[in-house]
């Protein structure tokens, strides 16, 4: 069947919808493979798809908020299934049979200009302040349909910088990007904590409230521009398509920053290391970032912050694992793996007393070496 399918949906497509028939009308995860749809729930009860969760979701939310790297994994496996002929026939359903198909397409938006949300300065705290777990509505596990209230059961860090603007810019006038340089006071270690849970339930349709804010740690002290200026370097990754006039950096080899950022969890005494990064790993730099939060002509004021997201990498150690992911919600793909800690205990999200602490610093490798350094931005999860 997966051979001979032509047109739209052949082997080479394998798109993701969702859909509900007569005989159930319960709305389910599906792809489509010539006139047929796959049920990936009952497809995924038997197959092997190397610990990835393919839960009775209304929805595709929870599989499209993978890593595109898993996502591309589960497709290819489907895609050897059907070739192989080990779909069992239960999974097939006529596509003529069920209601339409919902897509979920990579927003394009993201490569056009920096994704941002305005935040909050109520629940802005210097390290080590301790950050309360947070309460607010959320679907219980496994489910689109229960709401619940309660404190989160997904509570995360983000490893992030923040930095400060300097001179103001006028409300009603734009940044020159020759010039942002002028506005940025310096920078500090940023933990924009997350309650993932919270934040999926609110990300539709206007994007996350009580999810994020709660509380957003930073380190005490900000190290000024003028003294990271001697690390600048080129960013990581190119820009595809190029940025629009307002966001082009005219020397590329020194439009990003090398600063060496890693992340610790204290846990029950003991201390495990979760993550390095860099700042120049981002796609948007800071200096993009400010010009373009300043082009709607907002103003922005002395001593207002602006936090980079979240800083990833891609090194892998040799055994494949990611060393290089800023958040859990990354290293456990949504929440449907664990992490291993160095000692064999495993790791999902962040428990009550548990500690993060993020480190930052710019030349040698060895952060006992460094000639600037940012200190530590901690804080400790107390109970809701």
């Amino acid at each position: 069947m997966a051979a001979e399918a032509k047109g739209p949906f052949s082997i080479q497509n394998i798109p993701f919808g969702v859909i509900s028939t007569s005989d159930d009308s319960t709305p389910r995860c599906a792809t489509a493979i010539g006139n047929y749809a796959v049920d990936l729930v009952k497809y995924a009860r038997s197959a092997d798809l190397r610990g990835i969760q393919i839960d009775a979701s209304p929805t595709l939310n929870a599989f499209a908020a993978l890593p595109r790297t898993t996502r591309t994994e589960v497709r290819r496996k489907i895609q050897e299934d059907l070739e192989q002929g080990n779909v069992k026939d239960e999974c097939f359903v006529l596509r003529r049979d069920c209601s339409p198909m919902s897509a979920n397409k990579i927003p394009k938006n993201w490569f056009y200009a920096p994704s941002v949300y305005n935040a909050r300065a109520s629940s802005l705290v210097a390290s080590p302040q301790p950050i309360r777990r947070p309460k607010g509505v959320f679907f219980l596990p496994g489910t689109d349909k229960e709401a619940t209230y309660g404190p989160s059961q997904a509570l995360d860090f983000e490893l992030e910088m923040g930095y400060f603007v300097s001179k103001p810019v006028p409300y009603g006038e734009v940044l020159d990007i020759d010039n942002v340089k002028d506005h940025i006071f310096g920078f500090v270690l940023l933990n924009d904590w997350s309650a993932r849970d919270l934040q999926l339930f609110e990300m539709t349709p206007l994007g996350p409230f009580h999810g994020k804010g709660f509380g957003t740690s930073i380190s005490p002290w900000v190290v000024t521009l003028e003294a990271l200026e001697s690390f600048s370097c080129a960013p990581k990754t190119k820009q595809d398509p190029p940025p629009f006039e307002h966001l082009r950096w005219k020397d590329n080899t020194n439009g990003a920053l090398d600063i060496k950022l890693s992340v610790e969890l204290i846990r029950n005494g003991q201390s495990y290391k979760l993550a390095t990064s860099n700042l120049k790993y981002l796609y948007w730099t800071p200096y993009q970032q400010l010009t373009h939060h300043a082009a709607a002509m907002c103003g922005m004021r002395t001593g207002d912050i602006c936090g980079t997201g979240t800083i990833s990498g891609d090194k892998v150690d040799p055994e494949g694992n990611k060393l290089e992911l800023g958040c859990l919600y990354e290293a456990t793909e949504g929440g449907f793996k664990v992490v291993t800690l160095e000692d064999g205990k495993t790791l999902k999200y962040l428990e009550d007393g548990d500690e993060i602490i993020l480190s930052g610093w710019c030349g040698d490798e060895d952060s006992a070496k460094a000639s600037v350094g940012f200190g530590d931005c901690r804080g400790t999860i107390l109970p809701a």
